[in-house]
């Protein structure tokens, strides 16, 4: 490990629940709207039982989306199983998935958008191809869910790939240690 005093990348956690509202109204606005463009179907009705679904499928996506960052840092970072932590910041009001294993920048990044694709895109193209306003919505919660990610992201883009990069493992933050 380099032993200069590494480059702190921190959240703003009001900035990122502002950014995910405003990101998820569009993001249902966009994607309800395509998906009523595509299928020419401009009405839908909606249960209590659609509502708790919905609910309950959120849940489920958010613990997945956590699950993806921790297979993202095996497969992109070869992070070992006992290297991992997960679990819910109560205090922050988020989930987290950390590794405390240095990884490359690289493979961060890699690892900070899985997660994008698996739980966000990929549920509102299965909507958009069947049609489902829920799965829509669903999908474009989980998309505007990663803001988080993109933020950290697009920092760590001011880095090289061989730059070595520690994830906090209780606060939103990475230390990057240039080589």
């Amino acid at each position: 490990m380099n032993t200069k005093q590494p480059i702190i990348i921190e959240l703003n956690m009001q900035t990122i629940a502002r950014d995910n509202i405003i990101w998820t109204i569009v993001l249902i606005i966009f994607t309800v709207l395509l998906n009523s463009l595509i299928h020419q179907r401009f009405t839908a009705n909606f249960s209590l039982f659609d509502f708790l679904y919905l609910i309950l499928a959120y849940i489920v996506l958010i613990i997945l989306h956590e699950v993806f960052h921790l297979i993202g840092f095996m497969i992109f970072g070869c992070a070992s199983y006992k290297e991992l932590d997960y679990g819910v910041n109560l205090k922050l009001g988020v989930a987290y998935a950390t590794t405390n294993k240095p990884l490359s920048n690289a493979a961060m990044k890699k690892a900070l958008l899985l997660p994008f694709w698996t739980t966000g895109v990929i549920p509102t193209i299965v909507g958009l191809s069947l049609d489902n306003f829920l799965i829509v919505i669903l999908g474009a919660m989980l998309m505007a869910g990663a803001i988080g990610d993109f933020y950290m992201y697009k920092e760590l883009r001011k880095f090289p790939n061989n730059a070595i990069v520690e994830d906090d493992p209780k606060e939103p933050k990475l230390y990057v240690y240039k080589k």
